[in-house]
């Protein structure tokens, strides 16, 4: 879970979210969730929207990443003829927050089975200036239309089952507590494989690894929207190597291979290659029927000593 403002300190442990927040208990369903009410844009003027960003998104002080792509990803699919992600890239500008925002849209190109555009979201800084925080260039096109075709040697990640992996109440007594807000983790159903937990608990592997299971609070199924939420919603890999503090998205690219299946999702992400202050992160997603449906890669920002 990549962040994009400053922290003071990093959280020892997941830690179980205040209950003044919490998401609410109603089931959702595609269309008709949290999710979709808190990435929900309205037109303005062409190509122009309206947009709220939601406090129940951040971490720390600032907006997750993920839920950024996700909307901006719900403007592009209004503005273009076509009405899926293909592949879409984001660079993170300024740290959002809370509040009012612009997105701008345009169409660069439109062909038969694909269109792409780009789409920038604007906030009013305090000084009364308006301030680009993130933009994106993407590639959509009908998900439903491709062939079913699969020739791979991606394999699922190894993980334990659903109930063997750490939520947020599995935090140990004492745990240091994440400062700020922690608001995102009461709407995600997020399950940690053990064997990438270790940071938690101040052991961390150092193989810069973390999986889990993947889910939203209220139930709603997985759709391609969501997945450019989950591709940014773990906790950072560079806990794993033994890293604390911000860990800022500089670029994120993902592309999205297939509309999810039914059930929860699971997550593998990795790091290599940590050099000069920054990281990359690799990150698979996978659905219930065992097809890879989603893969990112994102550069990030991992402050050192």
């Amino acid at each position: 879970m990549a962040q994009a403002t400053q922290a003071e300190e990093t959280p020892a442990a997941i830690r179980e979210p205040e209950p003044a927040v919490a998401a609410s208990a109603a089931p959702g369903t595609i269309g008709n969730s949290e999710f979709d009410r808190d990435t929900a844009v309205t037109l303005r003027a062409p190509g122009v929207y309206g947009a709220e960003l939601s406090e129940g998104w951040t971490i720390i002080r600032a907006v997750n990443g993920g839920y950024l792509l996700a909307m901006l990803g719900r403007a592009l699919g209004e503005a273009l003829p076509h009405p899926d992600p293909f592949t879409i890239t984001a660079h993170y500008l300024t740290p959002s927050r809370p509040g009012p925002a612009e997105i701008r849209t345009g169409t660069v190109r439109t062909g038969r089975t694909m269109s792409t555009g780009q789409a920038s979201l604007f906030q009013i800084a305090d000084d009364g200036t308006e301030v680009e925080r993130i933009r994106v260039l993407a590639s959509y096109g009908d998900l439903s239309s491709l062939p079913e075709d699969i020739r791979t040697s991606a394999e699922p990640p190894s993980m334990p089952p659903y109930e063997d992996c750490l939520s947020t109440k599995d935090a140990p007594e004492g745990a240091t507590p994440i400062p700020g807000s922690t608001a995102i983790t009461q709407r995600l159903d997020l399950r940690l494989d053990p064997a990438t937990a270790g940071w938690a608990v101040g052991a961390p592997s150092g193989r810069g690894e973390m999986r889990a299971w993947f889910g939203l609070a209220d139930g709603r199924d997985a759709d391609p929207l969501s997945l450019l939420l989950a591709v940014d919603g773990l906790p950072p890999t560079a806990f794993d190597l033994g890293l604390t503090g911000w860990v800022p998205t500089v670029e994120l690219t993902a592309h999205i291979r297939c509309r999810p299946a039914p059930g929860p999702l699971r997550v593998a992400i990795t790091t290599r290659n940590l050099a000069g202050g920054y990281l990359e992160e690799d990150a698979e997603i996978w659905d219930s029927e065992d097809r890879l449906v989603a893969q990112s890669r994102q550069l990030a920002r991992a402050l050192l000593g």
